[in-house]
């Protein structure tokens, strides 16, 4: 059975696209349309621009999820068995899915991305990738911490988490994580502590805009964020994008519930290749591909 992943923010790059634009009428198209529905020129950011330029969230999430949606949209028979996507790049598998239409998947992510900005500046916050240590110990380290916020927002591989909160309470939960014999422990360089409860404000603005969208039943399954299983219901589709906001990431479990379920091959749609080596340290066994 072929999974096809579409990954979310930290994968752009400078050109991304630009291919398709060249090469595909229909991606033209696509693009043409994209910049006429968000009323700017996102191709020329994405294509031209600069690195600076294209890590600004409002730019950076709707320029991943056009790269991944029409690349998905240009595939020749594409034919999804299961879909799931990293963060912003659930809102890329509801599309290839045809849970969302296009025009309404692109307002939304471009509406997160603008509520999730306002969110940061609301609070400075920040996140770290924490490598080498056992889930559990993750947790109950942030959890000891209660005078702070901080919390794991991403479970991306075995040994390889990702810690979200205040900024003093990120700091205090690495001097911990160190002392406790984590390999390493790297501040990511993230404008916000993403899918943790300081996201609450963009959660709450996001969620009008999720709950007056149309939701179609989809062609196949989704493995979402928050529940990591299976659902094709689009009422469960739609609460759980509302959740995912400040949800963590649960990423190694997705993807192991889509191999229990029979995925064969993992196909990644979009920018870079980072989900295809997460899926390989989660099942040594898995085959994946680019599309």
């Amino acid at each position: 059975m072929n999974a096809y992943i579409f990954p979310g923010q930290g994968s752009q790059f400078v050109g991304m696209g630009i291919d398709l634009y060249q090469n595909n009428p229909k991606a033209k198209d696509l693009f043409e349309q994209a910049n006429a529905i968000l009323g700017f020129r996102i191709s020329d950011e994405m294509f031209n621009g600069t690195v600076e330029g294209l890590k600004a969230t409002r730019i950076t999430q709707p320029a991943v999820f056009l790269h991944s949606v029409i690349k998905a949209m240009c595939i020749e028979n594409f034919v999804p068995d299961m879909v799931a996507g990293h963060s912003l790049g659930e809102f890329s598998a509801l599309v290839a899915n045809g849970a969302l239409n296009f025009e309404d998947g692109l307002h939304l992510v471009y509406k997160r991305a603008l509520a999730m900005q306002k969110a940061c500046e609301l609070n400075p916050s920040t996140m770290a990738a924490v490598l080498g240590l056992e889930d559990s110990i993750v947790e109950e380290i942030c959890a000891s911490i209660t005078h702070e916020i901080v919390v794991c927002a991403n479970y991306n591989c075995p040994g390889q988490l990702v810690i979200s909160g205040s900024i003093d309470g990120v700091n205090l939960a690495c001097e911990k994580l160190k002392v406790a014999g984590a390999k390493r422990v790297l501040l990511l360089p993230v404008g916000g502590a993403f899918h943790s409860p300081l996201m609450e404000p963009a959660r709450i603005e996001l969620e009008a805009a999720i709950a007056s969208t149309s939701f179609k039943k989809p062609s196949c399954a989704v493995y979402q964020n928050v529940t990591t299983t299976a659902v094709t219901d689009p009422n469960v589709i739609q609460k759980n994008l509302i959740k995912q906001l400040t949800a963590p990431v649960k990423w190694t479990q997705s993807i192991q519930n889509m191999i229990a379920d029979g995925a064969t091959l993992f196909t990644e749609v979009g920018p870079g290749n980072v989900l295809q080596g997460l899926v390989k340290k989660i099942h040594k066994e898995a085959q994946t591909a680019p599309a």
